[in-house]
């Protein structure tokens, strides 16, 4: 049942982002129902952030939209991670919207980009979280396994 429910929701999500997403964001791929990529900009002057596209990664669940999808920023040649307070040097990102206390089913791949371009929008800080080296190193766990601890609501 949950499998068929998640199929039945990502299948209208793709339908209405295969319409048309919000300018600066464009699905790149959705092969599939399990992992879609997806390009983000900012579309201001942010320095931090000018002339740069990001790739994110949705990984979804069989629990999907119960359960948040795994999002990450996927680094390649062309495609940076982009340095934020949130924004680990991986790809991780820390935000309480991606973990089972922000999440609500009402969410969608088109919500959460947005999400994630407001919040490079208005980042005005030029740095990764505290601790960024030592959590590249050592974290073994996938980014939904990971408990934070969301303490920071400035950034």
């Amino acid at each position: 049942m949950p499998v068929q429910f998640a199929a039945k929701r990502l299948g209208k999500e793709l339908n209405k982002i295969q319409n048309g997403l919000p300018p600066g964001i464009e699905l790149v791929s959705a092969d599939n129902l399990e992992e879609w990529l997806l390009d983000i900009r900012v579309l201001d002057n942010n320095p931090l952030y000018l002339n740069e596209t990001y790739r994110l990664k949705f990984r979804f669940g069989q629990s999907y939209p119960i359960e948040p999808p795994e999002v990450v920023f996927v680094k390649q040649a062309d495609r940076p991670i982009p340095i934020h307070p949130h924004i680990y040097s991986n790809g991780i990102i820390c935000l309480d919207l991606l973990g089972q206390q922000g999440w609500s089913p009402v969410q969608s791949v088109e919500s959460v980009s947005m999400s994630l371009q407001s919040m490079l929008t208005g980042n005005t800080k030029n740095e990764r979280p505290p601790g960024d080296e030592e959590f590249v190193r050592a974290n073994k766990q996938r980014p939904k396994d990971i408990e934070f601890y969301y303490h920071d609501n400035t950034v």
